[in-house]
């Protein structure tokens, strides 16, 4: 048996034991520390820390859930770390956040379901054990897509609502989707549906310094619920968001954008639309239109949650402006193909 230090990042250490052959990821599970974790075979990245001493053996994952440059980083995943001396990893997540956190399935109902535009729907969730669920803004549940066995990810869109225990979610229509075609053609208010979570490390923290949110599309959907967090905290730092879609037809939600906006001192909001044929005022990609005083010099927290070319081009953005952020967070998705 070998011992793993689990640094979590409130300043909190965990130390766990874990047996022959046993990975990281299933030892801190074991020992009721719930570390992110989804796919639990190197598929999708939730899971991933920073090696900080000691020796493991790492395999049978995918690049897109590790590539090398994080690898030669000292990024690890957990579900695929054996250890082979006793070792030590900084978790991204508090905690409190990893004992409180409990993944479980969860039955509820469709309570609304509205269609946005055509590339885009909304709906909410609602039940007694959904009422009852615990999760934080940012943070996303598995779909199971009724009459499959599938699921699929989405992040939540709002906080719990208490008038009526609900939760809201948004979804990329995709031509001939599983859960797109269940929701556009045989979904109705009332229909059971399953919800596995919550997951992810991608959450809001404390607001200590300035904010930049950077959304693509329906990775829109955690900073809804982030801003509707931050109204009801209110904060003294500034909080800018820059939604970037690729059509005119595929920005939704501004109007709510525009009310956060308006409601909370200190957050701003702007969107942009990618394609040259677009009629909205401002064009281009996010990073056209990140300007220097959102990057404070670098004393900023950057959360960014889109496609993996998006979270590319961010990067390669900040290396090119010499910008290294207090923190970036951020969670990258890819819309299944079926």
């Amino acid at each position: 048996m070998y011992k793993v230090a689990l640094n979590f990042e409130d300043g909190v250490t965990r130390f766990v034991h874990t047996l022959p052959g046993e990975t990281v990821a299933d030892a801190a599970y074991r020992s009721g520390l719930n570390i992110p974790m989804d796919c639990r075979d190197g598929a999708c990245g939730t899971c991933k820390c920073k090696s900080e001493s000691g020796q493991f053996e790492m395999t049978d994952y995918i690049e897109d859930a590790l590539s090398d440059e994080e690898v030669s980083a000292g990024m690890v995943l957990t579900c695929c770390m054996r250890l082979e001396s006793d070792c030590a990893i900084s978790v991204p997540a508090s905690s409190e956040v990893c004992v409180r956190s409990k993944q479980e399935d969860i039955h509820g109902q469709i309570l609304e379901l509205n269609r946005l535009s055509d590339s885009t729907l909304s709906f909410s969730v609602a039940g007694e054990q959904v009422k009852a669920m615990h999760f934080l803004p940012g943070q996303y549940v598995n779909l199971h897509v009724p009459g499959t066995d599938q699921k699929r990810a989405y992040s939540f869109s709002s906080l719990m609502q208490e008038s009526n225990g609900s939760a809201s979610f948004l979804i990329r229509v995709v031509p001939n989707g599983l859960m797109s075609t269940f929701m556009t053609e045989s979904a109705k208010v009332g229909d059971d549906i399953k919800l596995s979570g919550p997951f992810g490390s991608f959450y809001l923290r404390d607001i200590k310094r300035p904010i930049l949110m950077l959304a693509g599309g329906t990775g829109l959907a955690p900073f809804l619920a982030m801003l509707e967090s931050i109204k009801a905290t209110g904060t003294n730092h500034p909080v800018h968001l820059i939604y970037g879609v690729t059509y005119d037809s595929d920005l939704v939600e501004m109007e709510k954008l525009e009310a956060f906006a308006a409601s909370i001192d200190n957050v701003t909001v702007s969107a942009c639309v990618a394609s040259e044929e677009s009629a909205w005022p401002q064009k281009g990609y996010v990073t056209n239109h990140i300007d220097a005083a959102h990057l404070n010099n670098g004393d900023v927290d950057i959360y960014l949650c889109g496609p993996p070319p998006m979270v590319e081009a961010v990067s390669h953005f900040m290396k090119e402006k010499n910008i290294v952020p207090a923190n970036f967070y951020y969670e990258k998705f890819a819309a299944s193909s079926h």
